[in-house]
């Protein structure tokens, strides 16, 4: 087994674990899950050095490439009769998703310290999940993708109906079943690709080779675009996921909108627009118009809410419409802008469900109406929510500036085969965002955080515990260190979002 794999494997293998210490030993089962996603981090690092020294060498030699180049790759035969095989490496875009998982996966561990309800089943089923994270983004066996993919899904159903509050039943029920309707337009799109192709393989590079017709493409690609759209909140399939985020216990909403739901833009990117380039120019302005609508929807949908985290469940909306408009807009500038704004929202939306956790663990409440004077109780709660706030709102000198900047210049350049006009005006329409979210984030932090404390049982609260401190802290810090040195970032992924870039001008 080589690094690759052993991201894969340390999660599941740490699961394992946890499933035969007995349920009685539940603070060892808290130490071993920090322990495994510490190891994890560890791992991430070790790949960022390896890639960055096997890479950026040859980074001037993909500005014309039309295939990407994988780095690290580990292949076995697995059912050859059917052209599948166990097949992972990464390039940059698969880099960039690691380091955002292993973060989230890392900070989600500690923020569930309070968790005391069969805490064997909580952390095993998260690893879990998170193993299928992992797959996916390290996998380029489309057959193996699409396993990692369910499994990455299937454990949020236990996980919202079990730990979740408020209608949690109906809460993973939507959710499941909306994403198994996504996941089924996947699958039929990547069995249509295999036999299309007439090459026998699910092998995710080898099928770019192959000459798909226009008339297929035209099919294909609004097929495995929705379909990834799904669990990426495209509109109008976005309407599980305030009721996801707003029932999910905090882990898991961290990694839900965190990690998950990026896994929609990744596969938009990484498939539908790689593989069927054609489609793509077909349908990119259709998916402008439809993540355009996200955008706002979600801006607007935030205003309105009066509890914490479908407050920040409808933001999630919105910023996941920015990835899917980056990816729509089929510029190179505005994939660049997909893959940071996934990195930037991961990180900021794991930093603020971690923070709606630790705040209503302690006041038993997310209505924003019955808060008020929190940060004078809790000033590092306090600060690390209005970094995140700021972040969103797309302050200079956070991620969320870079992001959403070269986002708003993919879609005001545009692309040659769509309307400059058209392309332009909603780029116009989207950025109008920038100020309704100014408007909802600054109002509810003050709302929560400032002014006279509106309850005397409040005066009594204390501020975050060591492991909420580390939490917090290190996705707060990640968010500065993208904002203030995004050449980094920029550098790590350029060469792997050129090919796909490249592809479209054959």
């Amino acid at each position: 087994m080589g690094l690759v794999s052993w991201l894969i494997a340390v999660p599941f293998l740490t699961m394992l674990v946890v499933v035969f210490i007995p349920e009685r030993q539940w603070k060892l089962i808290r130490w071993v899950s920090a322990t495994g996603t510490s190891i994890h981090l560890v791992l991430t690092g070790k790949l960022v050095v390896n890639y960055w020294q096997a890479a950026m060498p040859e980074a001037e030699s993909m500005k014309h490439a039309l295939f990407t180049k994988l780095y690290f790759v580990e292949r076995v035969p697995w059912f050859e009769s059917l052209g599948i095989q166990y097949y992972v490496g990464v390039d940059g875009i698969s880099v960039a998703m690691v380091i955002l998982t292993s973060i989230i996966i890392f900070t989600g561990v500690l923020a569930s310290w309070y968790v005391e309800i069969r805490v064997k089943e909580f952390f095993a089923l998260l690893l879990l999940l998170v193993t299928g994270v992992f797959g996916v983004f390290l996998s380029f066996d489309l057959f193996l993708f699409f396993m990692f993919y369910e499994l990455a899904v299937l454990p949020m159903y236990l996980l919202i109906g079990i730990w979740g509050t408020g209608p949690k039943e109906y809460s993973a029920m939507k959710l499941t079943l909306m994403l198994l309707v996504g996941s089924a337009f996947v699958l039929v799109g990547f069995l249509a690709l295999y036999h299309a192709s007439g090459m026998h393989t699910f092998d995710l590079i080898r099928l770019s080779e192959a000459k798909y017709s226009h008339e297929f493409q035209r099919w294909v690609f609004p097929m495995v675009f929705v379909g990834f759209g799904v669990i990426g909140a495209l509109y109008p399939l976005h309407t599980w996921s305030p009721d996801g985020h707003s029932s999910a216990p905090t882990a898991v909403s961290m990694l839900h909108a965190g990690v998950l739901m990026k896994l929609g833009g990744y596969g938009a990117l990484r498939i539908a627009v790689y593989l069927l380039p054609e489609g793509a120019k077909m349908w990119g302005v259709v998916f402008m118009c439809l993540t355009t609508v996200n955008i706002l929807y979600g801006s607007f949908g935030a205003v309105m809410q009066k509890d914490l985290k479908y407050f920040t469940a409808y933001s999630s909306v919105s910023h996941c419409g920015f990835v899917l408009f980056g990816v729509a807009t089929l510029n190179l500038i505005g994939f660049k802008g997909a893959v940071i704004q996934m990195f930037s929202h991961g990180i900021m939306t794991g930093l603020f469900f971690g923070l709606i956790g630790m705040v209503y663990g302690r006041s038993h409440t997310r209505i924003i109406p019955e808060m008020g004077g929190l940060g004078k109780v809790m000033p590092w709660l306090a600060t690390c929510f209005y970094i995140g706030g700021l972040a969103s709102l797309g302050l200079p000198g956070l991620s969320g500036f870079v992001a959403e900047t070269h986002v708003f210049l993919g879609g005001f350049f545009g692309n040659p085969w769509t309307s400059s006009v058209l392309t332009k005006v909603l780029t116009i329409i989207a950025t109008m965002s920038i100020v309704v979210t100014a408007v909802y984030v600054l109002r509810g932090l003050a709302l929560v955080f400032q002014g006279p404390i509106t309850n005397p049982h409040y005066e009594e609260l204390t501020d975050a515990t060591l492991p909420e401190k580390i939490s917090t802290g290190v996705l707060v810090a990640t968010l500065i260190v993208v904002g203030l040195l995004p050449f980094f970032f920029i550098d790590l992924i350029e060469s792997s979002v050129m090919p796909i870039f490249n592809r479209l001008n054959m």
